[in-house]
């Protein structure tokens, strides 16, 4: 019996990522973070259906008297918002050290996104997968170019009809057979 394709779980360090991607930097700096975040939900929510991956995009309240709160936004994307005196990292940390004694780690990939080097050692040390934030942005664009091309128009070829692969003696010959020219 055939395995199914090994699934992923990517978790991503949503501000750092929001840091670390110049669009996104200009975003928050020029209209507000709330529009930054929402930038880069946007993308994920395409990036992630693409992958078939299962993101969870982690936002730190760190400072905010709030619960946890997760928000389903898609099939494959949900945002975690960590409860108050939690950071995005302590909550990426616990996911990575739950995910190791996991039976699913043995058909599911687990990949942290984030460019904080402590935080790549520490998931790393989990058995988890790392990218970077400049990789995560190469991927997501690379992504977004495939898509692209699934959705561009196909140029139809002249030559799309039989008749145009025929030498043009037997071109001739059907052209006198359709007049009615060759009895």
């Amino acid at each position: 019996m055939a395995r199914s394709p090994i699934r992923a779980i990517l978790l991503i360090d949503g501000y750092n990522i929001i840091g670390a991607w110049p669009e996104l930097q200009r975003t928050r700096d020029g209209i507000g973070l709330e529009s930054a975040r929402s930038q880069l939900v946007e993308v994920l929510i395409n990036y992630s259906a693409f992958k078939g991956f299962d993101t969870r995009l982690v936002f730190d309240a760190y400072s905010q008297p709030t619960p946890c709160v997760k928000e389903r936004v898609t099939q494959n994307l949900a945002i975690h918002y960590t409860e108050f005196g939690q950071t995005a990292d302590s909550y990426i940390e616990k996911a990575c050290a739950k995910f190791r004694n996991d039976v699913r780690k043995f058909d599911h990939r687990l990949i942290v996104a984030t460019s904080d080097r402590a935080q790549q050692l520490t998931v790393v040390g989990y058995g988890a997968e790392w990218m970077s934030a400049a990789r995560l942005a190469l991927d997501v664009t690379t992504a977004q170019r495939r898509v692209k091309q699934k959705l561009r128009p196909q140029k139809r070829s002249s030559k799309q009809f039989l008749v145009s692969s025929l030498d043009p003696q037997a071109q001739a010959k059907l052209a006198r057979l359709r007049l009615g020219l060759d009895q």
